[in-house]
């Protein structure tokens, strides 16, 4: 098996690669979201403290 059939996975690349790449697309997005909403949340709970120490 040449580099050449690998890709063209026996006729079925116009299916199979599509699908690779939404599927890298929705994990790096996801990846990206998760990154967003933690970095929000760790602010969230950063002034939390914060508000919460100096009204002690």
């Amino acid at each position: 098996m040449n580099l050449a059939d690998f890709l063209h996975m026996g006729g079925y690349a116009a299916y199979v690669w599509p699908c690779y790449l939404l599927t890298a697309a929705v994990l790096i997005g996801m990846e990206w979201i998760s990154q967003r909403r933690l970095k929000a949340a760790q602010l969230l709970a950063r002034r939390r403290a914060q508000a919460a120490g100096s009204q002690a």
